[in-house]
């Protein structure tokens, strides 16, 4: 009878492992902006994307900033010092690259609510889901919604950097403003509409700052006590260095990936964030670094360590970049 038994647990305990779902693997890239010298290669048949094509074909699923609008339509914002406007011939090279892009950050409204619309209209044609904008304030704070593998992930996007014009309005398109009762009230109703992990992509910091404010490591902390799996982010055009806080990852900022005009060496260096995930969270992250030439086309660096870890670690390893 014992051995009965055993036998027969042994056959559970195979098949449970047999029928255990395969970790998720997630890609998020920093800034990509589309116009200037990116956008001129674009137009001379280049693809600044080309050189991390493969890599990008790995993830299950590829999520990067975008940040600059996609549109023919509208006009610049006079206060503004610099302005983007992508023109939609860029949209085949995001294609098959990138699942989805986050709109929430500060160059979402270059061109205005009419020029955003417009960029809305092209990426749902395109294929390209996004988060963190909509045509009004309860779109732009929907989760981007990732079913694979039997794992649900809710991510929430959220801008915190002026002109806060971009914010969406009740019935008014514009971007998710990083409020920070608005931020944690969302991960509680995502938490609340089934989600297996939580993932916000912040875009926050100072510019040119390679280390994280108080304001962030405390907000970081603070939405990975309401349940986030780890915290993602962008905008200061440096890479501003990871930490964990109860085995959780926060990559603060992931700098440029796609983007030109930097006069400074932190400028033209990203990370690449690749993550392997299940329902108890992260199981592996690390980082991958990206160096931009002069028209802004990021190429992997071989032999960089950057930093990675476990889930479950409170410990941040230097990683080196195959």
């Amino acid at each position: 009878m014992s051995r009965k038994i055993a036998l027969t647990a042994t056959i559970a305990l195979s098949l449970s492992f047999c029928t255990m779902a395969e970790p998720v693997s997630l890609i998020f890239a920093g800034d990509i902006m589309l116009d200037d010298g990116p956008g001129q290669f674009i137009s001379e048949g280049g693809d600044p994307l080309l050189p991390f094509a493969e890599i990008l074909k790995q993830a299950d699923y590829r999520i990067a900033n975008l940040e600059s609008p996609i549109a023919t339509s509208g006009a610049p914002l006079a206060s503004k010092i610099y302005s983007f406007r992508a023109n939609p011939r860029v949209l085949p090279i995001l294609q098959g690259r990138f699942d989805a892009v986050s709109l929430a950050n500060n160059h979402s409204g270059d061109q205005g609510r009419e020029g955003l619309l417009e960029t809305l209209q092209h990426l749902e044609q395109s294929g390209i889901a996004q988060v963190g904008g909509g045509r009004n304030l309860a779109e732009a704070h929907q989760p981007l919604w990732i079913n694979r593998k039997g794992l649900k992930i809710a991510v929430l996007a959220y801008n915190e950097f002026k002109p806060r014009s971009f914010e969406a309005g009740a019935k008014t398109p514009g971007i998710a403003w990083s409020e920070d009762s608005h931020v944690i009230s969302d991960i509680r109703a995502a938490k609340a509409a089934g989600a297996d992990l939580i993932i916000p992509f912040m875009h926050w910091g100072f510019e040119k700052f390679d280390q994280p404010s108080q304001r962030q490591r405390q907000f970081a902390r603070q939405m990975i006590d309401e349940g986030a799996a780890l915290v993602v982010g962008s905008h200061p055009h440096v890479t501003q260095g990871a930490e964990t806080y109860r085995g959780k990852p926060i990559i603060y900022s992931l700098g440029n990936f796609v983007f030109d005009g930097f006069d400074y060496a932190a400028g033209k260096r990203g990370w690449l964030l690749r993550l392997k995930l299940d329902k108890s969270g992260v199981i592996f992250w690390d980082t991958l670094a990206a160096e931009m030439d002069k028209n802004g086309t990021p190429y992997p660096l071989p032999g960089t360590f950057t930093p990675c870890g476990r889930g479950g670690e409170d410990v941040i390893s230097a990683c080196q970049n195959p």
